[in-house]
Formats: C-alpha cells, sequence, structure tokens
C-alpha cells in the first residue's frame, strides 16, 4: 500500500509539464483581430521566444491541439525578430531585462504573450505563478484588448487575477 501512494506521488505532473499543457489551450478561448488569423489550411503558430523551458512537453501538448480547424505547430525563436506568424507566444529571455526587451518587440503585434513568475516580474498578457503550491495564471485583460485581442469570460474567471480592460 505504501508503495503504491509512494508512486502516486511520484506520477504527480511537474510544473513544466502543467504550464505545457495550459499554453496550447489558452488560444481556445482568445479571438484574434481578422488580420492575424491564419488561413484555414494553415497552422496556428505557438512560439516559444527566448529560454525554452518545456521542451519536447511543449511539443506533445500542442500535437492534438486544433484551434478553429487548425492544427497547433509549435516554433522556437532565440529573437523577437523571428517570432513573424505567431499568434500565441512563451516568452522568457536569460535575465528579467532580456524578457523585458522580449516583451517590449512584440508590443504593437497581435501576439497572445505568456510569462512565468520563476523568470522575473516582467509579465505579458497571461502570467503563470505558483499560488498555494499549484501553477496558476493572471490575466492582463487590458494589455490582451490593446492588442486586438479578446479573452473570453471563460477564461478570465480561471484566472488568479485580472486586470481588467480600460
Amino acid at each position: 500500500m505504501w508503495l503504491a501512494l509512494a508512486g502516486l506521488a511520484r506520477a504527480q505532473p511537474s510544473e513544466e509539464a502543467v504550464k505545457a499543457a495550459f499554453l496550447p489551450r489558452f488560444a481556445r478561448y482568445v479571438v484574434w483581430p481578422a488580420a492575424a488569423v491564419p488561413e484555414p489550411v494553415a497552422p496556428f503558430h505557438l512560439c516559444v521566444i527566448g529560454r525554452d523551458p518545456f521542451g519536447r512537453m511543449l511539443d506533445q501538448a500542442a500535437a492534438g491541439e486544433v484551434i478553429d480547424g487548425r492544427r497547433v505547430a509549435v516554433r522556437r525563436a532565440a529573437s523577437a525578430g523571428q517570432s513573424g506568424g505567431c499568434h500565441l507566444a512563451f516568452v522568457q529571455g536569460g535575465s528579467p531585462q532580456e524578457t523585458a526587451r522580449l516583451l517590449l518587440a512584440l508590443r504593437e503585434r497581435p501576439v497572445l504573450t505568456v510569462t512565468d513568475a520563476r523568470a522575473g516580474p516582467q509579465r505579458g498578457m497571461i502570467h503563470f505563478t505558483i499560488v498555494g503550491g499549484r501553477v496558476r495564471f493572471f490575466i492582463d485583460e487590458a494589455a490582451a484588448s490593446d492588442r486586438g485581442l479578446a479573452i473570453s469570460s471563460r477564461l478570465l474567471a480561471l484566472a488568479a487575477g485580472v486586470r481588467q480592460r480600460r
């Protein structure tokens, strides 16, 4: 009995695995401006810009996802300059300052940006953090709205906190 319980404790997914599972699903609850929506046969691009804490976990999580009839393709880019065509981007620089620079470079694009508290205080439109030992996220609805993105009330309801639209 004790060994079975110990095995269950080890079977809990890692923090990175939980975040990787969340990332492609966020897109289900966002509406992009018409000009940013991919053609019907084109994939929906989920990009990792900067450091990649997920590796294959993100590829596996995205493999089965379909957003409005489009498959999800994961791309990795070292800089924001390589982010053309991204719809959703996990952004993590090597330092908080680099993360801030990457976010600033994406500021004018209709890209849903996601950041992680483990990488510093800089925040994307969605920001992962740990609350009570669980992976949670905050949403900056105002920043998303400024870029023409609309976040569903269903996703807003799941957030640990929301910065409302102006």
